[in-house]
């Protein structure tokens, strides 16, 4: 009976050492791939976003093909009018600032630092000396040249991102379709892969999964794009010549928490100060950035995203930066989709502990509705102890 037991323990703890390695093989593929595969991750998003809006065509009796057509279609539509309108835009914000960097320059230079200087002792500006930096550079040079060799390895390779972008940009319509087209087809194929034993489970992980990170995705590209246009067009009353780039800007940031704020008040403050340098145009910037916190906080955010997510600001923080890291911009695009699957799977691995002999011990476990807050599980908790 003991020898039983001890060769089902060794046979576990064999399948989870074959699980683990498998698990650490596909993260190293997947780094080593991480290059190549941001199209098929963005395509991949984008048919996962569209399969319900081909699923509800098919309810009424069109056929997937036809439904598939229609919703790419619409998609690529409104990416064209949104490229039409922003590109000219963009491009005359662009050139706006390339001839803006002497300004940018000069203030930074004899406004700026000399303030700093003033207010904090330090000699900042000895530092900038053109002398002393070749001063520098002259006692550091090996290590000086071993920089500018490996910049100019990157540098002279200019050619080759320029073709993988656009290669990428080509791919990116072609593999959005078929995602789109057979979507149902990749996660039945994925859904016989999994135990029968585990399927429902799974399922259920999976549905709630997709929820979550389905309604959190629509409803922040909603308040992106909102808070985008609203950031731009008030920084364009203000008077700022790059006011438009810099609202747009802070509105895709807004896809990492307090990062899309921090850039307007930041850039927004530096550009009038460099354009105008009164605080009548700076008080202009902060009520647009007070305006647009207004309008996500109390409007966007519970309308289009609410708490779907489930994860902390801090959490959000740490996926995008340990993705980026990790995996670059690949790493970027899927930190947030990985977070809320192990925000899920953490959920669900809470509530079995709960159910567990580990917690209740040797009493009867009591499973509660799962919608029971933890201050009524605390209160009860308190009146049986009274």
């Amino acid at each position: 009976m003991h020898r039983d037991e001890d060769l089902a323990t060794i046979a576990t703890f064999y399948r989870r050492v074959q699980w683990s390695a498998l698990t650490v093989g596909v993260l190293w593929v997947v780094w080593l791939l991480a290059p190549i595969l941001s199209p098929f991750v963005i395509a991949a998003i984008l048919g996962w976003l569209g399969d319900p809006m081909v699923d509800r065509l098919e309810a009424r009796r069109i056929s997937r093909n036809t439904a598939v057509i229609l919703v790419f279609g619409a998609m690529t539509v409104v990416l064209l009018v949104v490229a039409v309108l922003l590109i000219p835009v963009l491009e005359d914000q662009v050139m706006t600032l390339i001839n803006s960097l002497p300004g940018y320059r000069d203030w930074f230079v004899g406004t700026a630092l000399p303030w700093v200087e003033h207010r904090t002792g330090l000699q900042i500006l000895s530092w900038l000396d053109p002398e002393r930096l070749f001063v520098l550079i002259r006692e550091h040079w090996q290590s000086a040249g071993g920089a500018a060799s490996t910049l100019l390895g990157y540098v002279s390779r200019p050619g080759f991102a320029l073709l993988g972008w656009l290669a990428n940009i080509v791919l990116l319509p072609v593999l959005s379709f078929f995602f789109l087209r057979d979507w149902d087809l990749i996660m039945g194929r994925i859904g016989l892969l999994v135990p029968r034993d585990h399927f429902d489970t799974v399922r259920r992980l999976a549905l709630e999964s997709n929820e979550v990170l389905g309604g959190f995705l629509r409803g922040q590209m909603l308040v992106m794009l909102i808070l985008g246009l609203l950031y731009a067009l008030g920084l364009w009353l203000v008077g700022l010549d790059l006011g438009i780039l810099i609202g747009l800007l802070a509105g895709l940031l807004t896809f990492v928490p307090y990062l899309g704020p921090a850039f307007i008040v930041l850039f927004g403050g530096i550009a009038a100060l460099v354009q105008f340098g009164d605080w009548q145009h700076l008080a202009g910037v902060g009520v647009v950035f007070a305006v647009g916190q207004l309008v996500e906080s109390f409007v966007l955010t519970p309308m289009l995203v609410g708490d779907r997510i489930g994860l902390h600001p801090m959490a959000v923080i740490f996926a995008v930066m340990a993705g980026g890291t990790l995996f670059g911009f690949l790493g970027m695009l899927l930190a947030l989709p990985v977070a809320a699957v192990v925000n899920v799977l953490l959920r669900y691995t809470q509530e079995r502990y709960r159910q567990s002999r580990l917690y209740a011990g040797d009493t009867p476990v009591i499973l509660l509705d799962a919608g029971l807050s933890e201050a009524s599980i605390e209160s009860n908790h308190d009146a049986s102890e009274a």
